[in-house]
């Protein structure tokens, strides 16, 4: 399997929008808008593959010139629990490192938050809620 980085305008980012749509919009009766699909052109996005199938993808927003968001993290139903997440998310602290971001933060679904915290996550701040679900945000040094 590898993990790399996609361009927006990729056959790659329209299958990764998909499964985004299908893990993380519609169980809660969501879609994307076409600004924020557009608005996406400014981020950063991962996929990981496996061979020519996409089987994990998320996305990294940077927020000014230190802080990087990672949001959207999906990895397809008949591949989770096998270490997809955790090796995107590893991925993605080492490129936003390597391009000078110093923080990574995330807005982790309460049934992630172990997750993230496994990964060296600290979770910062009081519950809220998101998209209609309860939240926790998450931060890391990358440094």
């Amino acid at each position: 399997m590898e993990v790399r980085e996609i361009g927006h305008d990729s056959c790659e980012y329209l299958v990764a929008l998909e499964l985004r749509r299908q893990i993380l919009r519609r169980p809660l009766g969501l879609d994307f808008t076409a600004d924020q699909i557009t608005a996406e052109a400014a981020d950063f996005h991962i996929a990981a593959m496996e061979g020519i199938e996409l089987v994990g993808c998320l996305v990294l927003s940077p927020q000014d010139e230190t802080t990087i968001k990672m949001r959207q993290v999906a990895v397809t139903p008949d591949r989770q629990g096998q270490g997809i997440g955790a090796r995107m998310v590893i991925y993605s602290e080492e490129f936003a490192r390597a391009k000078g971001f110093k923080v990574m933060t995330l807005n982790a679904r309460d049934t992630a938050v172990h997750f993230y915290l496994r990964l060296g996550y600290e979770v910062v701040g009081e519950p809220f809620e998101e998209v209609t679900i309860p939240h926790r945000k998450m931060q890391k040094g990358l440094d």
